[in-house]
């Protein structure tokens, strides 16, 4: 067995539901996703998953979270406890895809279905009220451990046990984690260029990019 290979750990999917939290506090959300054996996945998404808030999450850009298992024992050691499955709403918790060695653009093969990378997950208020823990996405702000999230290329059945194969690495190598540093930081309209310049990013990053970039821009000609 390769102890490199990337693997599937977590197969799950979910619909919006109502998750309560705090003091008879309660919003709908999708992030509760439960573990299955196998799913459709079309460009638009999984069979049986869907987002609550569609402004922020969801769409073929968006159509795959992705989630490191690695980065679960460090969360559940500084929380103090143990997390629930695919706790940060991932249809995909993954071995050996950490943030610092995917890139946008880089092209997996899961089974038959095939996934371009195309942003880091923007983690949101949400992953602290469903795992009950009010640092958790401070955290996961401060050490670009978001996830990260593919459109489909070639749609198929994934399984619990379908092999990852990195199918195609993009020539530019620019990696999530870097990308999420310079995203959260909002300070070098270079790196923005850098960035902006990997055709497979998505859509909406490319959109904000390009606003902050102008805005910066115009902050160093004042």
């Amino acid at each position: 067995m390769d102890n490199n290979r990337a693997i599937i750990h977590t197969l799950a999917v979910g619909m919006p539901k109502e998750l309560h939290y705090g003091e008879g506090r309660s919003m709908i959300t999708g992030i509760n996703k439960q573990q299955v054996a196998s799913v459709y996945l079309a460009k638009s998404g999984f069979d049986g998953d869907d987002v609550a808030d569609k402004k922020h999450h969801g769409g073929p850009d968006r159509a795959v979270c992705l989630y490191p298992l690695e980065h679960y024992a460090q969360w559940q050691q500084e929380l103090g406890k143990t997390l629930p499955t695919a706790a940060f709403g991932e249809n995909l918790t993954v071995t050996n895809m950490i943030e610092a060695n995917v890139c946008i653009g880089d092209i997996y093969k899961i089974g038959d279905v095939v996934i371009q990378i195309t942003q880091g997950r923007v983690p949101c208020s949400t992953i602290d009220k469903y795992t009950e823990a009010n640092t958790l996405l401070k955290r996961l702000i401060e050490t670009g451990y978001t996830g990260f999230l593919a459109r489909v290329l070639e749609e198929g059945t994934i399984y619990a046990d379908s092999p990852i194969e990195l199918i195609a690495k993009d020539p530019a190598h620019i990696s999530i984690l870097y990308c999420n540093e310079i995203y959260f930081e909002n300070k070098d309209a270079d790196a923005m260029q850098r960035i902006l310049a990997v055709d497979a990013l998505a859509d909406e990053w490319k959109q904000k990019l390009e606003k902050r970039i102008q805005v910066l821009q115009s902050r160093a000609v004042k």
